[in-house]
């Protein structure tokens, strides 16, 4: 069994670019990065993954959403958060990151006001997935 909060696991998450077909932990992944001195979750691909929280994805430039399923809620706006302040606090940063066909659960999401309405219109029109 992989010892996940060992320095040689954190090492090697931390510098993944490509992550196919796993469960990702949302706090896992971002202690290890943290750790590892990456202050943003940048330039990662994540194809067919599930994306577990708690946790709060703040998309930032670059970071796209291709048939992905954001969560379950009958609400979509319940995903989505918008910040209050001009710093975020607690928020998990992806830059220049992909998600193609990713399941995510128990995740939030907030960015700019434009990229929120967005999403909500684009989820909205497919349904709340």
């Amino acid at each position: 069994m992989t010892d996940v909060m060992s320095e040689a696991f954190g090492r090697e998450l931390a510098a993944r670019t490509t992550f196919e077909k796993e469960a990702i932990w949302l706090p896992l992944l971002a202690v290890h990065a943290l750790n590892a001195g990456q202050a943003v979750i940048e330039g990662r691909t994540f194809t067919d993954c599930v994306i577990e929280g708690p946790g709060m994805i703040a998309i930032m430039n670059g970071t796209n959403f291709e048939n992905c399923h954001m969560g379950v809620t009958e609400d979509v706006r319940s995903l989505l958060f918008r910040p209050m302040g001009p710093k975020l606090v607690g928020a998990v940063g992806f830059s220049n990151c992909k998600f193609v066909g990713c399941r995510f659960k128990q995740v939030g999401f907030t960015s700019s006001d434009a990229v929120l309405d967005s999403l909500a219109e684009d989820l909205t029109m497919r349904g709340g997935e």
